[in-house]
This record gives C-alpha cells, structure tokens and sequence, in this order.
C-alpha cells in the first residue's frame, strides 16, 4: 500500500490546517529546494491545505471516488530517503580498530581548532536570536505576499500603492517597472488577480536576509473569463532584508504553474 500524503507530512487525518503547515515547515526545514523530498513534502502540503482537494483526496482514500485525484505515487528512491530519514537501519556489533598515536596527536589539533571556532561563534548572535528573526521576516513575507501579487485593472493605483509599504527602496524602483507593464495591459483585458496565501517555508535564513519560499493561488479573472477564474498556482522566493528594525521584500522570483 502506498503512503498517502497524511504519511508524508506524518500528520493525521483530522490534522489542522495550521498542524499541517506546521509538518511541512518542520520537513523541509534542512531541505534544499531542487531535493526531490523537497518536492514531495510540498505536493503533501499543497493537496492537506487546499480544502476542495483535500476533500476529494480523503473520499478517493477513503474508496467513494474515482482514481482521478489520486496523486502520483512516490518515487521509490524517495520513499527509501524518507524512511532512512525517520529511522536508520540498525547494523551489527562491530569491534572497533586501534588508534594509532599520530592520529590521537591529529585529533588534539582538531579540539584545539574546534575550541578556537566555539570562541568566535560564542561572538556571533545565539540560534534563538536567529530562530526569532527568522519567523518574524516569515511572518512579513506572509503579509506581503498577497498585496504584492494582486491586482485590479479597474483600481491600478490603488493596487500599486498597497503593496509600496512592504519594499525596500531598491526593490521598489523595480516593481515599478514591472506594475508599468500591467498598466499597459491589465485595462485591455480588465485583468483581476485576487491572490491567496496557502503556506510557507524558509529556504535561507540569516539575522539579516532570510529567503522564503509561499505558495500562493492567484485567482483571476478577464474578458476571456469573465464568470469561471482561473486558478494559477505560483511558487514565490521572496528575499526578505531588515531595514530599520522592519522586515521588508528585496527582491522576488516565480514559478508560476497553470
């Protein structure tokens, strides 16, 4: 029997949206993002917080359903990463070999460096400190997400104007530029982009600069689609700077998915 994505993310059935996006948080934590675990982590998360897909999912888990929303099984490889992740195979009693004595006189040099980077780092900002900022440029990136990403051709500069407070000045100059190209266009196709936020995760994070990875439904609607939106899911890096005691958006980048 496969594993489902409640598996995945180790979560039960009747799992929160917030213990959900908590799981995946905590699973992708030490990933880097092109890690296939990486990938499967977030197609979890991606089906567990979407309440239509989820529903869906959980009545083809539970038979009532036809198999056109089962996701694509894991990877084999994946699985056996995923397991050797959670519980390492235990081995055999092995005697261990002799040390020769250039190699204690080795590992004495090695404490002795080890001790001097343990004084240099005892200087640098403790993990907690680190760990806070870190969730407070999450939490801002968060709230920026969904003003940055929408849009209504009808109220162009309102729309521009409520996502200005969440850049940095440099990054400002250059959303300009981009908001310009939806100035062009947005009133010939009376585009309107509602976007929603889904979750997150942190990709790189520092006491300054912290990168963050939202997922986000872009909903929109035209003249082509006037009554039924269309649903892009997109995939959004957001650079994150501290300016000021402030955590502002530096720089953006897309996957953008039909």
């Amino acid at each position: 029997m496969n594993a489902s994505w409640y598996d995945v993310l180790d979560v039960e059935p009747a799992a929160t949206s917030d213990e959900v996006r908590a799981a995946w948080r905590s699973s992708v934590a030490e990933l880097d993002p092109t890690d296939r675990r990486f990938r499967v982590f977030s197609q979890a998360a991606e089906v567990l917080l979407d309440p239509a897909r989820r529903a869906a999912y959980d009545a083809e888990l539970a038979g009532s359903i036809s198999a056109d929303e089962v996701p694509e099984p894991v990877e084999q490889v994946e699985q056996v990463e995923l397991a050797e992740q959670v519980e390492p195979v235990p081995t055999g009693r092995r005697r261990l070999p002799l040390v020769p004595g250039w190699a204690l006189v080795a590992l004495a040099g090695l404490v002795a460096a080890a001790l001097v980077v343990a004084g240099v780092l005892a200087s640098k900002p403790s993990d907690a400190a680190v760990e806070g900022d870190t969730q407070a440029a999450q939490a801002a990136a968060e709230r920026a997400i969904v003003p940055l990403l929408s849009y209504d051709a009808h109220h162009l500069d309102q729309s521009e104007s409520a996502a200005e407070p969440y850049l940095t000045s440099g990054y400002e100059q250059q959303y300009q530029k981009l908001f310009a190209v939806i100035r062009q266009n947005a009133p010939r196709t009376g585009t309107v982009v509602k976007a929603r936020y889904v979750a997150s995760g942190v990709v790189r994070s520092g006491t300054d600069r912290v990168d963050v990875l939202v997922f986000v439904d872009q909903v929109t609607r035209n003249k082509q689609h006037p009554k039924v939106p269309v649903v892009y899911k997109n995939q959004v890096t957001v650079t994150m700077t501290r300016v000021g005691g402030q955590w502002l958006v530096d720089d953006l980048s897309t996957n953008l998915q039909s």
